[in-house]
């Protein structure tokens, strides 16, 4: 029987949190839309829970990041409630294989080693015990493991991250740009002469070595696209704004004027960041 007391209890902690999802799990008294619900169906929403957490971190947002830090742990929750009634682990034997992992990682903190060393080296020591745990899971390949749900822009530099490891990376960032020069030469040929899937290829094709270009100039490139997505939203709000102190919209305008409007607004901010 599910514990009441301990649902009801704001001091409760973690096992309060774990009570309450094997109630709203429960086949008799819990909720009818999370008894319907299986991994596939929750995963989206704890990728979504991830974003949000995100984006309150680059907001600077501590009282939102700390419900979204809820919300995300609730995911953690949901899965291990799930698993655990399908046999496959429970909360606690998830908690314990990441603490093992931790240990694991870090000999340099809980183990014999020095921690003497440079950050890169850490990060060198830290894939050599990846790469020894994936043999061990018979993922013996370069590129096993890589998420395949990942963002497209972070799966692929994560990609080229491992083929470098190998030696399988150009040596020079100009190499990377002719590169991109051809790509982009065979999707406009693609445009004018191929199919559309074949047009989509090239555009992958293209994509992927941006990627790789931001690889090498140490960019993000979901952070950089980020940014110039904030950009772009915040000078076409620019546009709108001076539109309509004479009360238009964008319909009501043309691409000319409201060039010259984002033109003006991107004037502004270069003048702003001057002054700033």
């Amino acid at each position: 029987m599910p514990d009441d007391a301990l649902i009801h209890d704001p001091d409760g902690g973690m096992p309060r949190l774990l009570e309450i999802m094997r109630r709203l799990r429960d086949p008799q008294r819990g909720c009818p839309w999370d008894i319907e619900q299986d991994f596939a169906s929750i995963a989206p929403y704890t990728i979504e829970e991830a974003y949000e957490v995100a984006d309150a971190i680059a907001r600077s947002d501590w009282p939102e990041l700390e419900g979204e830090l809820g919300d995300l742990l609730l995911q953690t929750v949901y899965h291990t409630q799930m698993g655990e009634e399908a046999g496959h682990f429970t909360f606690d034997s998830v908690v314990k294989a990441i603490s093992d992992k931790m240990v694991a990682r870090h000999p340099h903190v809980f183990g014999d080693e020095s921690r003497d060393k440079t950050a890169d080296q850490q990060v060198a020591d830290w894939e050599k015990i990846k790469a020894a745990e994936r043999a061990g899971k018979a993922q013996a390949r370069t590129l096993d493991g890589v998420a395949i749900n990942l963002p497209a822009l972070t799966r692929a530099v994560k990609l080229q991250k491992r083929a470098a490891r190998v030696g399988f990376d150009w040596p020079d960032v100009a190499q990377v740009v002719d590169k991109i020069t051809e790509e982009a030469a065979e999707l406009i040929e693609a445009r004018d002469t191929q199919s559309h899937a074949e047009m989509t290829e090239e555009y992958g094709d293209l994509m992927f070595v941006m990627a790789n270009l931001a690889r090498h100039l140490d960019i993000d490139p979901e952070e950089a696209l980020r940014a110039a997505n904030t950009k772009f939203t915040r000078r076409f709000a620019a546009i709108e704004d001076a539109l309509a102190t004479d009360g238009r919209t964008p319909a009501d305008s043309d691409l000319a004027e409201m060039d010259a409007l984002w033109d003006a607004a991107k004037m502004r901010e270069r003048k702003s960041d001057k002054n700033d």
